[in-house]
């Protein structure tokens, strides 16, 4: 009898088996076999009597054997095929450095201040060329037997000074006396520094725990903002009986050719009644194709029954704010209760009103209904799968745990509806910093106006897909908190909300998830780290450099746990990003280099799929709907084909991945320290260096975002 397979499956059918038949190395064929029978598995004393059933297992013996050889021979084939794959590879890689050294683009090209721009970079610099220095010392001492471990460090140190018979030469008395400075003068400060950094990072991370733990709680008692009066109302009557208030919609914009049909197209099918809304596109942009585009699409609405309105300012003072602030000026504005405010790439669906307004019904004290963003472009590449987990993180947790225990927590700046009340009373819109958002959701709350955060509300919008756009929305986004800062905290002392909301604002928003996070980020694990590998006096646990920062990135991606095959990634990115948060935070903080500078984050348009010369109005008869402060652009129109194809001309042009110098410094001061960790075996450090320097060497060249060229 044949031996029983039903572990490894039920059906007596074991699958066709495939073998490579190969008569000589270069003539090689796939050949289908039929699955072995039960009399393959037969003994040979059991296959039959006499000579007859003794050649006939030897030819089985010998069948299965060859089989099994064409089948190694097979996966022997894939194997190398994996290899040369991985080769293959690794030379379009190194092809795609050459060309980006070649290029030539780095981001000192960008438009911030080259010298104040410079003084970080020169500091990283300084770091990188000392360590590099340092290591080459340690090697040669590493090499004449100065093996010093951290174990036996101050007993070999002590040994070698009590005995100067000891000292062979020259080089083992300056290696003596670097040992010397390293323990009296340059450990304890190195040490104290990093013991600080150390107490920050725990604070932060039992802050982030509290997160997470309230999450939970939400979660398991289903605890979410309700209606005070159902959505009954609105469901019944005629559209005029239930509660439908005046609502004034926004679309700030600012050259945003590629997004400005699909968020107009939303907004315009929001489903409200047609003389309780009034839609503002306020157009910031410079260039007059763009502007005449967003005109004809305005007046294509219009002519669709749309109360919909095109404004355009002459010049773009105070970015963003100064945009939404002059539209609050219009006459009208003051026939309207509420304002919802969606960024050029926001498309929300026909029920945002429906969902979100009520809210503030029979609800004076509320000032702000905020709604979470999904992403259209989440899968795109490695870069927007990381901001995914980020964002997540932001509006799973922090928005929702501060709305429902807090009532308060920092506007987005989109997708989002307020009293118009609220925002005259708090001061209205101020060009002060590149955070209006934040700006007016502080002042707001310091008014003692609440707000609600509707985590199952959800509206689409657009990630950046270039490293380049995230860094510049990175660099504004923690920036503009420190400005803020700066200009908040006497108002915050002096206003006559509780101490626990003061001490909430000042040491939990502000301070510590603002300041404290991206300063300990990059001092410890970019600065203090590299350096203990040459300063081995002072040391860092390994709770503190590996376990601690993977539990906190266990955390951080719960919200989204389609993520967690990039956990890794994302840990090792997240220290990688905090170069560029540091350096925005002590520019926002200090006012140095593009502090209130505002770059519009570059958008595709992936849900967009209008034609741009197909929506070029052909007929001079066709007038656009004018907004108060539109100029007259009806001469552009002969001259629109111009301009098009000067943009397509432009668009021919071939762009480059940039170099960032900040990052590729970075790498190689971490590559630096991880091969003098090897001289010490230091263990987990090293793996931590060397993968973390891999992970800034990979950003420094560009290779996480989109691809250009």
């Amino acid at each position: 009898m044949a031996p029983s397979f039903e572990w490894w499956a039920k059906e007596t059918h074991r699958g066709t088996p495939v073998v490579v038949k190969m008569e000589n190395p270069n003539n090689w064929a796939m050949l289908e076999l039929e699955s072995p029978s039960d009399d393959d598995f037969l003994a040979p004393e059991t296959a039959g009597n006499g000579n007859s059933g003794s050649t006939k297992s030897k030819s089985r013996r010998n069948k299965n054997a060859k089989q099994l050889t064409w089948v190694l021979l097979l996966k022997a084939h894939k194997a190398a095929g994996c290899l040369t794959s991985i080769a293959s590879a690794l030379f379009s890689l190194s092809s795609a450095v050459r060309r980006r050294i070649a290029a030539g683009k780095t981001d000192s090209d960008e438009s911030e201040r080259p010298v104040v721009k410079s003084r970080f970079y020169k500091c990283i610099k300084v770091f990188l060329w000392l360590s590099v220095l340092l290591l080459g010392f340690e090697i040669v001492a590493y090499y004449k037997g100065w093996h010093l471990g951290k174990p036996d460090l101050q007993l070999e140190y002590l040994y070698t000074l009590t005995r100067p018979s000891g000292l062979k030469d020259a080089f083992d008395l300056l290696y003596s006396s670097w040992v010397s400075i390293r323990v009296d003068y340059l450990a304890p400060p190195l040490q104290f520094l990093a013991n600080s950094c150390i107490i920050l990072f725990l604070i932060q991370s039992l802050d982030r725990l509290a997160l997470c733990l309230g999450c939970f709680w939400i979660k398991f008692k289903k605890i979410k903002p309700v209606l005070k009066q159902g959505l009954e109302d609105l469901e019944a009557g005629d559209g005029t009986g239930g509660y439908f208030p005046m609502v004034l919609v926004q679309i700030p914009m600012c050259n945003e050719k590629e997004v400005y049909q699909q968020s107009i197209g939303a907004v315009c099918n929001l489903d409200w009644p047609k003389s309780k809304l009034l839609i503002q596109v306020l157009d910031d942009s410079d260039d007059p194709t763009t502007q005449l585009l967003i005109q004809d699409e305005v007046s294509k609405w219009h002519k669709e029954g749309a109360n919909i309105l095109y404004r355009h300012r002459v010049n773009r003072e105070g970015y963003k704010a100064g945009n939404l602030k002059s539209a609050m000026n219009c006459s009208y504005v003051k026939d309207y209760e509420f304002v919802a405010i969606f960024d050029a790439d926001f498309q929300p669906n026909p029920d945002f009103l429906k969902k979100t307004v009520p809210h503030f019904k029979d609800n004076e004290e509320l000032g702000l209904v905020q709604t979470r963003w999904s992403f259209v472009n989440k899968e795109e590449n490695l870069l927007t799968r990381l901001q995914n987990i980020n964002l997540a993180f932001h509006f799973e947790v922090e928005q929702q745990v501060n709305g429902i225990l807090l009532n308060f927590f920092g506007f987005n700046g989109t997708a989002g509806v307020w009293r118009i009340k609220a925002l005259e009373e708090s001061g209205g819109w101020l060009e002060r910093t590149t955070v209006e958002d934040m700006d007016i959701a502080v002042r707001a709350h310091l008014h003692g106006w609440k707000f609600i955060f509707l985590n199952d509300v959800e509206c689409q919008c657009e990630l950046p897909e270039s490293y380049e756009a995230y860094r510049k929305q990175q660099h504004r986004w923690h920036s503009g908190p420190m400005q803020l800062f700066r200009l908040c905290l006497p108002d915050i002392i002096r206003s006559k909300i509780s101490l626990w909301k003061k001490f909430n604002m000042i040491f939990l928003f502000f301070l510590l998830r603002k300041l404290i996070l991206p300063f300990y980020s990059f001092t410890l694990f970019c600065i203090i780290l590299p350096m203990t590998m040459f300063i081995p006096e002072a040391t860092l646990p390994a709770w503190v450099v590996c376990y601690i920062p993977a539990t906190m990135s266990f955390l951080n991606i719960l919200p989204a746990p389609k993520s967690f095959p990039f956990i890794v990634p994302y840990l090792l990115f997240e220290n990688t990003m905090s170069v560029t948060k540091f350096n925005a935070m002590i520019s926002g903080l200090f006012q140095l280099g593009s502090a209130y500078e505002w770059v519009v984050t570059k958008k595709s348009g992936r849900s967009s799929e209008g034609d741009l010369v197909s929506l070029v109005d052909k007929d001079p008869e066709k007038k656009p709907l004018r907004g108060n402060s539109l100029p007259d652009l009806d001469e552009m129109r002969g001259e629109i084909e111009k301009e098009i194809k000067k943009e397509q001309m432009a668009s021919k042009k071939v762009k480059h991945n940039r170099l960032y110098t900040k990052e590729l410094a970075l790498a190689f001061l971490l590559l630096t320290a991880s091969a003098r960790s090897l001289l010490s075996a230091q263990g987990i450090h090293f793996y931590f260096l060397l993968f973390q320097g891999v992970s800034f060497l990979l950003v420094g060249l560009d290779l996480i975002g989109e691809q250009v060229a």
